[in-house]
């Protein structure tokens, strides 16, 4: 049986303390699995269209949340990978898993704000490149005392690694995207598929191609962890041209059967509207996500 988890909005007006630990209860409390936060360093206009302030550092809420939870998961999707030196993210992800039993999981992706990658004075045209780099490193430095690397982008010598994550051999690491630079990524670094803006006939064109490119690498096949829309709307959607996990409450359960029948590991629900002006209240994304899984 698939496992569910939620997604926290760290950002916007309803990003407050009180109502971050309220989303993790209303997990705990539903049979929630996993909790999950976005990513974003310096948000630029383009982002903040989006995301509005205040933007709360995934690292920092997860770690604040880990005191206040016994049970679920916390993760990132995703962390943009390109953003922090590489040690930096593998030391912050191992010391969360550590303080918290081994509850964290890495959700990762290249990001997609040229401004914003500008703004912290990284490559936006190379963002593929440097994560793959930057996720040889974070896997090599956690499942080595000590690490050295003359990279394309950074380079550093005899650095110590510890601590170790609680969870052996380290934290799960999801890697996000689409077509076959991510499905070459997710093989060969990590531990699952972790899509977004889910299209169901394009997933079910990928998940072929990773098993392929698995056998191709001589690796494991990694799990399907995708992240889904779950928003409510008035009445069912007209099923031509619905966009994947958006309608009433039966299509979007039907929605999320559909990833659980092709296999997902664990499925992400998202109840928050695309554009600002359309998004409700946490209690309102609460209901939705309440209905759904009492399904």
């Amino acid at each position: 049986m698939a496992k569910l988890g939620l997604f926290i909005p760290n950002f916007g007006p309803n990003a407050t303390p009180e109502i971050l630990h309220g989303w993790v209860r209303f997990a705990e409390s539903h049979g929630f699995d996993l909790a999950m936060t976005s990513d974003h360093v310096a948000p630029t206009p383009d982002v903040s269209a989006m995301y509005p302030s205040p933007f709360y550092d995934p690292f920092t809420l997860l770690a604040w949340l880990g005191g206040l939870t016994e049970r679920i998961e916390l993760g990132t999707t995703v962390t943009i990978v390109p953003y922090r030196h590489p040690l930096l993210t593998a030391r912050m992800a191992n010391n969360i898993d550590q303080l918290t039993g081994g509850r964290f999981v890495l959700g990762t992706g290249v990001g997609w704000s040229e401004a914003e990658f500008a703004a912290v004075g990284a490559p936006f045209r190379e963002r593929g490149k440097m994560t793959d780099e930057y996720l040889k490193a974070i896997t090599d430095a956690w499942t080595n005392d000590v690490v050295s690397l003359d990279g394309a982008y950074v380079s550093y010598k005899d650095v110590a690694t510890g601590p170790r994550a609680a969870r052996a051999p380290h934290p799960p690491l999801w890697v996000g995207g689409w077509g076959p630079a991510a499905v070459r990524r997710t093989v060969q670094f990590g531990d699952a598929w972790h899509p977004n803006q889910l299209d169901l006939e394009r997933v079910r064109a990928t998940l072929p191609a990773l098993r392929d490119e698995a056998e191709r690498q001589g690796r494991p096949v990694p799990a399907f962890c995708p992240r889904m829309r779950a928003q409510v709307t008035e009445g069912e959607l007209l099923e031509t041209g619905r966009p994947f996990g958006r309608g009433s409450i039966d299509q979007i359960r039907r929605d999320l059967a559909m990833l659980i029948e092709l296999g997902a590991a664990y499925v992400v629900l998202d109840p928050l509207a695309d554009r600002p002006a359309d998004r409700v209240s946490p209690e309102r994304d609460w209901e939705t996500l309440a209905a759904v899984v009492a399904g």
